[in-house]
């Protein structure tokens, strides 16, 4: 009896551990998770690729004049207001010219004054002139003495150099009427140019202190509107793409689903940087595009974009800017940054290799990291310049696998039912 217990418990455990391993196989069958990366392709194909920088900025005028005044006074005429076209040499402002009018008459009196002091040392001049000639006649008779001479010429020589004097006078009072009369005549403000008058600070009755003191009082400005700019910020990253002569276009922001053309006419070389020291520290370089249509509506300080074409290649090999990636070196060698030590002309150099761009070919059920050389960029593809041909299939997402997952041999399924949606 205890022999047939014994077996019948071999039996039952034997059962219990078949069981068991057929209960882990199966598991390791159908439970099993699937290693396969789960990718989207795409093939290579050739097409136009146009490289674009983009900047935001504002339209600024070509030609603006800032007008002051170099009078100081109470504006007694104002003729335009702003928005006002305006002709070279118009009329725009008079100042109230009650200060300049007295000083003018005092300066006319100073340099009749002169000119009567003048006619007074002529005269004293031409008496001692006299006299001198009288002495020297006695003199030469014995009937004046050395003294009396003397005393004579003295007078000559000091009557001659009042008379110079009084002529150097003359001269000085009639060059400070003259200035006083071209200050008077600044009372009056005319156009420098033939523009639109962009901006109107004062008002009639307004006083304003003139240039001659202090800064002066900006009146108003005056911008030719015929030849309009739009001044945008690029950023230092971008700036090394932009040349003199690049086309762009030009949308205002004010001005919905209209788009100009212009041309970059100037770069700058000064960096702007804004909230300096600061995390967040932008750096940006102004760029000058000329608009090449005019427009009545157009007002300088609108908020405009502009996307600038660097460089355009037509019928080029291409992929999604998503099937390109950068991967360490399989070999575990350090790709990124590695800086190797080279001579040359006797000069030590650093010289940065940076890690090759890499493409994913799909071979089969698996991939091939392929090293590729890639040209310009647009929004959504990149220019490949050698690595791949034109039809070949490549992995073109999803950026997790591109970037992290995939390596070279790696599994792959294929998102059929996002193709077949994409079909439909």
């Amino acid at each position: 009896m205890a022999k047939k217990k014994s077996k019948k418990r071999l039996y039952i455990i034997l059962t219990i551990v078949a069981f068991v391993l057929v209960l882990a196989v199966l598991f390791g069958i159908f439970g099993r998770k699937d290693e396969r990366v789960l990718v989207t392709t795409s093939k290579v194909t050739k097409r136009t690729i146009v490289q674009k920088v983009s900047a935001i900025g504002k339209i600024d005028p070509e030609t603006e004049v800032k007008i002051s005044s170099e009078a100081s006074g109470e504006i007694v005429y104002l003729g335009v207001q702003e928005g006002d076209t305006v002709k070279i040499g118009q009329v725009l402002i008079r100042i109230k010219p009650d200060i300049i009018e007295t000083q003018l008459e005092q300066y006319k009196s100073a340099s009749k004054a002169s000119k009567v002091q003048i006619d007074v040392a002529k005269t004293e001049k031409q008496r001692t002139e006299t006299e001198l000639k009288r002495i020297n006649e006695l003199y030469a008779k014995d009937f004046a003495s050395k003294q009396e001479l003397d005393n004579a010429k003295a007078a000559f020589e000091k009557s001659v150099a009042n008379y110079n004097a009084s002529l150097a006078r003359y001269s000085q009072s009639l060059s400070a009427l003259k200035q006083i009369q071209r200050n008077a005549e600044r009372t009056t403000i005319y156009s420098p140019i033939n523009g639109v008058v962009t901006k109107l600070s004062v008002e009639k009755g307004e006083k304003v202190v003139g240039t001659a003191q202090f800064q002066g009082t900006e009146l108003l400005r005056v911008a030719d509107l015929s030849v309009i700019n739009a001044l945008v910020d690029v950023d230092e990253n971008d700036i090394v793409l932009v040349n003199v002569g690049d086309t762009a276009q030009i949308e205002i922001d004010a001005l919905q689903d209209i788009y100009f053309k212009g041309v970059v006419i100037e770069i700058g070389h000064s960096a702007e940087i804004n909230q300096l020291g600061s995390a967040d520290q932008v750096v940006n370089f102004k760029v000058k595009v000329r608009l090449l249509e005019e427009d009545s509506r157009l007002r300088p300080g609108m908020s405009c974009n502009a996307e600038i074409i660097t460089e355009k290649k037509e019928n080029v090999l291409s992929v999604p800017l998503t099937a390109v990636t950068v991967r360490r070196n399989m070999s575990n060698k350090k790709m990124d940054n590695e800086r190797i030590q080279i001579k040359k002309d006797k000069k030590s150099q650093l010289k940065i290799k940076h890690p090759p761009s890499i493409v994913y070919v799909r071979d089969g059920n698996r991939v091939k990291s392929r090293e590729v050389k890639t040209g310009i960029s647009d929004e959504g593809f990149i220019e490949i310049k050698s690595g791949l041909k034109e039809n070949e299939e490549i992995i073109s997402g999803n950026y997790m696998a591109v970037s992290k997952l995939l390596r070279n041999g790696s599994r792959i399924r294929t998102n059929s039912t996002r193709k077949s949606k994409m079909k439909k």
